[in-house]
């Protein structure tokens, strides 16, 4: 069953950069570079891999932590 993408282009690209921001926050941007790690693993890295999960996890609570600042911000 095909998944329909109801996620508006503007809204893609604020998410891709947040999820940027937060993979860089984390030092996880770089890490697949890092000549310490084996080499299947960095590739693993490179293509997203385990820390797809995380990542998401902190966009989730930076939204919310938004969301919460956004109205607490409307009710003053």
């Amino acid at each position: 069953m095909a998944r329909k993408n109801k996620t508006a282009p503007e809204a893609r690209q604020a998410l891709m950069e947040l999820k940027l921001e937060i993979a860089s926050e984390l030092g996880l941007d770089k890490i697949h570079e890092r000549e310490d790690i084996d080499p299947v693993i960095r590739e693993v890295l490179k293509n997203g891999g385990k820390y797809a999960g995380y990542v998401g996890g902190y966009m989730v609570r930076r939204m919310i932590e938004q969301a919460e600042r956004d109205l607490a911000n409307r009710l003053k």
